[in-house]
């Protein structure tokens, strides 16, 4: 058995089932995106952020870069409402920060937010391989527009409610983001302490309760990590933090430099810098804002709120007012080439499954979950056909 052919290589035309998680904000570029489609995996591009020309000037970027297909990320969620107490509460929480940055009391004014409408007007004119999406489902009628487009679909899932809304929705694949991972929490029903449960519990949690195949994500940093959650079933993985100090990658190189001196207890789950929960490195700011974080603007509106604040810290190298995303692996990173941090650990997963026991295992999880579905068929008996790209 070769463990890197499942149905996600066979439907996206990929080497490796390995997915570069997409992240916004400066660590996700272009660049990296190709250089880990290059590689054989898939690259991902975050364009939550993006404003539709500016999505389609990034799409185009990656495709200057490499041939083969990659991801596009976009967010769906509701309009926040905009709440003038708690605008100006954010202004009054934020000050003292933007004082010592030398900038003025209030930011700018708040920019509209891009339409996800609009954005996915972009990927479907684009054509691009997948559409990976986070904070929720899209309506029906876009996910049957990606379906006749070809593009395929991966939704995010946090725990088995969400796997079984986004199963129903009809989605290729289902990202289960375990507590570990970095960047935003993908919950969208309940709370986000609710969708808080390890890769190692929910990974086969949903193997066993939904069809669509999973894809694991969460403190997942080298090939140990890739097999073992092959082990528990999932037909590949998702790795963010693990890229971040890639020199591809757009993170500051303070940023970086944190990332090799931390450890599982450096991160911590916040809604300082986004509105929106999610896991970061420690720093002044969400420590300072911890106990006051039920009394900031939702997402996308405190994204806005610290955009200035955020980027003059960056300019001056102060990684305390930086949003610092990172997962619980951090300690595990390392400042090598995309391509082959991709070698090594395709050799390190190649050389784990040398170990017969390994391999059986691997088989016998992928036997009990074809039993579970009667109608479907073993991922790595797939029509060859699938193994061309969708893109």
């Amino acid at each position: 058995m070769n463990w890197s052919s499942t149905v996600l290589t066979k439907q996206l035309g990929i080497r490796y089932p390995i997915i570069q998680a997409p992240m916004a904000g400066g660590p996700g570029t272009p660049r990296l995106v190709a250089a880990v489609s290059n590689a054989g995996g898939l690259g991902s591009l975050a364009g939550g952020y993006l404003q539709p020309e500016s999505l389609r000037q990034a799409i185009a970027e990656v495709r200057a870069l490499t041939d083969r297909p990659f991801a596009v990320n976009l967010a769906v969620s509701a309009p926040a409402r905009v709440e003038p107490a708690q605008i100006a509460r954010a202004h009054e929480l934020l000050a003292p920060y933007r004082a010592e940055l030398g900038l003025p009391p209030e930011p700018p004014a708040l920019p509209n937010p891009p339409e996800f409408e609009e954005q996915l007007d972009v990927v479907l004119e684009a054509g691009v391989a997948a559409l990976s999406f986070i904070f929720g489902v899209p309506d029906p009628v876009y996910l049957e527009l990606l379906r006749e487009a070809g593009i395929v679909t991966l939704g995010t899932a946090t725990h088995l409610l969400e796997a079984i809304v986004l199963e129903e929705s009809g989605v290729d694949f289902i990202i289960a983001q375990g507590a570990e991972a970095g960047g935003h929490r993908g919950t969208f029903i309940g709370h986000p302490e609710q969708g808080l449960v390890g890769i190692l519990t929910l990974t086969p949690l949903l193997t066993k309760h939904i069809a669509v195949p999973i894809i694991a994500a969460g403190g997942i940093m080298d090939g140990r990590g890739i097999i073992a959650a092959r082990v528990l079933g999932a037909a590949g993985v998702q790795m963010g933090t693990a890229f971040l100090a890639c020199p591809e990658s757009g993170a500051h190189p303070a940023y970086k430099a944190l990332l090799r001196e931390g450890c599982e207890i450096a991160t911590t789950l916040s809604r300082a810098f986004t509105g929106r929960c999610g896991r970061v490195l420690r720093n002044r700011l969400s420590d300072g804002l911890r106990s006051h974080e039920a009394e900031l603007p939702d997402f996308p509106l405190q994204l806005f709120l610290t955009q200035d604040l955020r980027q003059a810290a960056a300019e001056r190298n102060r990684t305390d007012f930086m949003a610092l995303w990172a997962g619980q692996g951090c300690h595990l990173c390392e400042e090598r080439p995309a391509a082959e941090l991709i070698a090594t650990w395709v050799g390190q997963a190649t050389a784990l499954l040398g170990d017969g026991e390994a391999v059986e295992a691997v088989e016998v999880i992928e036997s009990a979950s074809a039993a579970n579905d009667p109608d479907s068929a073993d991922p790595n008996s797939a029509d060859p056909d699938l193994a061309d790209p969708v893109q």
